[in-house]
């Protein structure tokens, strides 16, 4: 046996309360290593010699390692646990808290082998409120989404051309009265959760560089208009989720205009990094001028990075956090660069709006693992990079094969709590990425078999506003063209429609982690309970006869090329 690869964590991933009885376990083996698994637990007080055992179910595979879970039920709250372990080679070892022993009555029964959880505690458990789990989100550019009010057009705005291709400073009138216009579009495409980019008064035409945190940017509408659009957006089951960057801010912002008319007498010096004076003229990278005097995001002078380690800073950012979910009752903060804020502080914010409504939704903006935010004191979820962009390395770029692809799927998986997973934020495109067709080439099937997979895969799925109209663009700017509206009710409208009402209709069974993958034949074949979906991601048709309830390229027990079927 490969001792060395045997793993587990108590207290997170691998150990999770479920609920105020139950606790859920994983094992980690390496692959086709261990003929079983077996748990022995009892209550933190008990005798060890009452243990009771319960044998662990192999629930996946990923690239090197077997994965093993079972529930065990508490009525205490408490536990203790060991585990047995039975190799392929015949090997039987105990692993357990103090490390790896041979397995016999001495080492079952020492107590410094056991881990030990020693309450179920409620308020520490990871937690994502029900309605996430059944949300499928439009994520909406509001400058490129549709122009239902001219008259606050900026200077220069452009002609609405969805064939244009942007550029950065280009303006093109969309606001909130044109969302508001187009919330019954989106309740028949199904959809139930709104994704706005940044809303906020700002310098730029995506936001991101907020000059007032507390005013909604003019060339949008104003607040009576947002409280208008969240209202009607609630009366249609929707829930609202506002994109915030608390990074940093605008140079444009009040704040750092102080610090750079007053310098280190400014009242606001200590809000950010600053590594020595004066802060202006600037320095800017992009133009070959070496770095600003002050921590910016990433190399961009016109965002100073805020100290957030900063109590005024905190009190700050933190009523602005809690002054739109208490006056306008948005159900959501999306954060823009969430990791490279203090833990410290989204602890604050965590505890901020759970004190407004528990079933607050905080996501982070994490490209690469995020355990550390993901304990159930600061995020959520985050967007789920790492597993979207799997999807795409086999669906539309072929960079992997369908056998590494749900072997890396279910690492990913294992990464987090169930609950967690379900909590996730799925998406296969956004504004700061080609989108989903352009990746695939323009293969109309190509992009709705990504499509079709993520859909059903654990946690909240979200869609990039266009993606129904099957539009194209490259990376930022291109990503940001303005709405093609001529293509709703096209063949390839309706099927993301059906799409996203099967999601729907099964939202209970497809957040969860409860997931299978399998690769035989030429199909990817995905299992949720008794909802079953075959892929074929392979160049030529397989014979398959199955019964579908949403297919594409699926005919005469023939799946094409690009095809799925979706099975109740």
């Amino acid at each position: 046996m490969q001792e060395a690869s045997l793993r587990h964590r108590p207290e997170s991933e691998d150990c999770f309360v479920i609920d105020k009885n139950h606790l859920r376990l994983r094992f980690h083996t390496a692959k086709a290593d261990v003929k079983k698994v077996i748990v022995h637990y009892l209550d933190s007080y008990y005798d060890l010699k009452t243990a009771q055992k319960q044998e662990m179910t192999k629930i996946g595979s990923g690239q090197v390692a077997d994965y093993y879970m079972t529930t065990l039920e508490l009525p205490l709250h408490r536990c203790q646990y060991t585990f047995e372990v039975v190799g392929q080679d015949g090997s039987h070892i105990i692993y357990g808290d103090r490390g790896i022993r041979e397995y016999n009555d001495s080492n079952l029964y020492d107590y410094g082998q056991f881990f030990k959880v020693p309450y179920f505690h409620e308020i520490d458990m990871a937690k994502t409120p029900a309605w996430v789990k059944e949300t499928v989100w439009y994520q909406i550019f509001p400058e490129r989404f549709n122009n239902g009010d001219k008259n606050n057009d900026p200077v220069g705005t452009k002609p609405w051309n969805p064939a244009d291709h942007p550029g950065r400073e280009d303006y093109y009138g969309g606001d909130l009265q044109g969302v508001l216009d187009k919330l019954d579009y989106l309740q028949e495409l199904g959809i139930n959760g709104l994704y706005f980019c940044p809303i906020f008064k700002a310098s730029s035409n995506h936001k991101y560089d907020t000059i007032d945190y507390l005013e909604i940017d003019p060339d949008f509408g104003d607040k009576k208009l947002f409280k208008k659009l969240v209202d009607e957006a609630h009366k249609r089951g929707m829930h609202v989720m506002l994109d915030a960057v608390f990074n940093h801010l605008g140079y444009q912002s009040k704040e750092w205009q102080d610090v750079v008319k007053h310098g280190r007498d400014s009242k606001y010096f200590d809000w950010f990094h600053i590594n020595y004076l004066p802060v202006t003229p600037f320095k800017d990278p992009s133009k070959g001028e070496g770095m600003p005097p002050y921590d910016t995001f990433a190399f961009e002078p016109h965002m100073p990075k805020l100290n957030t380690a900063n109590p005024e800073v905190q009190k700050y950012l933190l009523n602005i956090a809690t002054y739109w979910a208490k006056e306008f009752h948005i159900d959501a903060w999306r954060l823009d660069v969430a990791n490279e804020v203090d833990h410290h502080f989204w602890k604050k914010f965590h505890a901020a709006l759970m004190a407004i409504n528990p079933d607050f939704y905080i996501v982070g903006e994490v490209w690469h693992s995020s355990q550390p935010w993901l304990n159930g004191d600061e995020f959520t979820g985050v967007m789920n990079y790492p597993y979207t962009q799997q999807i795409e390395d086999h669906f539309l770029t072929g960079k992997i094969s369908a056998e590494m692809l749900t072997q890396v799927l279910f690492d990913q998986l294992m990464l987090y709590r169930d609950c967690v997973n379900s909590g996730m934020l799925n998406m296969l495109d956004s504004h700061d990425t080609a989108r989903l067709l352009t990746l695939a080439d323009e293969n109309q099937d190509k992009a709705l078999n990504a499509l079709a997979f993520e859909l059903i895969q654990p946690g909240s799925p979200s869609i990039y506003y266009g993606t129904e109209m099957a539009m194209t663009g490259g990376n930022d700017p291109d990503c940001r063209k303005p709405m093609d509206w001529d293509k709703a009710g096209n063949v390839y409208w309706q099927k993301v429609h059906d799409l996203i009402e099967f999601r729907r209709k099964h939202a209970a069974v497809l957040s969860q982690s409860d997931i299978e993958f399998a690769v035989e034949d030429d199909l990817i074949e995905v299992k949720h309970g008794q909802l079953v979906a075959y892929f074929n991601t392979s160049e030529h048709e397989v014979k398959i006869d199955k019964q579908a309830s949403v297919s594409n390229g699926y005919q005469n027990g023939i799946l094409s090329p690009n095809g799925y079927i979706l099975c109740e």
